[in-house]
């Protein structure tokens, strides 16, 4: 594929850690197989991935000169999942509403469906995920740029009053004629509602290393929750290493509401004050100390060597030991649970012994 002066991510140091990958293909009980005609519109040719909730082939559609697609079509027991119906639906909705050359593009489809699915373009490429992991950290040039165009998307999505909730590098694409795509609307949201979807007894609010501290409260996430995902993204890109590492995810979603990441230059010191200003204001605990939008931050991040350097560095906080609680400690739990029973056994042996004791 030709690269060109006009492509984006044109010219970066990562250009050639951008390969063609895909996540492996789990099990094999797919409902299409290659050859398949979709709805007499859509030739499968491929299975992209798989995983527990649906399948993503790779398809021509017939009805656009043969244009590749990908077509996600969960399985079965999902479909039959109200709440997971209703967010497939709704994802769908969403990414036929917005336009933008960096938001993966959904594909409209008339008339009824044999089944759920939904049909997007087909990107040939890997996510920043996948890059990460060929290049850790990225080149601060490249870091700035992709955030960059990452903000762009973020505000289109926002100026259609969607928060997106789930910003994470397995969510971003890095396409091979360096482009970028935002993609996953699985959790998002139509800030217009005001709803929180929930899974079960869990809300799904993210992915815990790039969660806002009020998601991880359980908080209205807005805009600026957003802003502080792009933030962790940030983070990740210029030291290599998520800004709250720990095996224990409770005790690094404690991390983030009590304190603050490691400052980015002492994990990478060869990055400027200025880019480190601009990924410690986006990650403020609070959301008025974040920036007020994407736009906001993107205007720093393309303009970073005149981005002013106030010391945040300085005046971080380190995170509360984390302290299990409870219902966090089976051992404890068993024996708090099983206690009552305990005293009433060794009460009634008591009894027994002074009842058979008597004269």
């Amino acid at each position: 594929m030709t690269t060109t002066a006009s492509s984006p991510l044109h010219g970066l140091a990562c250009d050639p850690a951008i390969v063609e990958y895909h996540d492996p293909v789990e099990g094999s009980g797919t409902p299409f197989r290659p050859g398949d005609l979709l709805d007499d519109r859509f030739l499968i040719t491929e299975v992209l991935s798989s995983s527990g909730m649906g399948t993503v082939f790779k398809a021509e559609d017939q009805q656009d000169g043969n244009a590749p697609v990908a077509v996600k079509v969960p399985h079965l027991e999902c479909e039959s999942d109200p709440g997971f119906f209703s967010r497939f639906q709704r994802e769908e909705r969403i990414g036929l509403e917005l336009s933008h050359p960096y938001i993966l593009k959904f594909i409209p489809v008339r008339g009824q469906k044999s089944r759920p699915y939904i049909v997007t373009e087909y990107l040939s490429g890997c996510t920043l995920a996948h890059l990460l992991k060929a290049m850790r950290p990225l080149p601060e040039k490249d870091a700035l740029k992709i955030a960059s165009l990452l903000c762009d998307a973020v505000q289109h999505m926002h100026d259609h009053g969607i928060i997106h909730r789930d910003l994470k590098p397995q969510n971003v694409m890095i396409c091979r004629d360096r482009t970028i795509r935002i993609m996953d609307f699985g959790i998002a949201r139509d800030d217009r509602s005001r709803r929180i979807t929930r899974v079960g007894n869990a809300p799904t609010m993210g992915t815990p290393d790039y969660m806002a501290p009020e998601q991880v409260k359980g908080r209205h996430a807005d805009k600026r929750s957003d802003i502080y995902s792009l933030g962790a993204l940030l983070y990740e890109m210029v030291t290599g290493a998520v800004p709250f590492p720990n095996e224990n995810p409770w005790a690094a979603l404690n991390a983030r509401v009590t304190g603050d990441p490691v400052a980015p230059r002492k994990v990478n010191p060869e990055l400027s004050p200025q880019a480190e200003e601009i990924v410690l204001r986006a990650l403020q605990r609070s959301p008025d100390a974040r920036y007020p939008s994407a736009a906001a931050m993107k205007a720093e991040l393309d303009d970073a060597q005149h981005v002013r350097v106030t010391g945040l560095c300085d005046r971080l906080q380190e995170p509360a030991t984390w302290k299990p609680r409870l219902l966090e400690r089976p051992l404890v739990l068993v024996v708090a649970l099983l206690s009552p029973v305990l005293i009433g056994v060794v009460v009634m042996l008591i009894l027994l012994v002074l009842k058979h004791a008597r004269p």
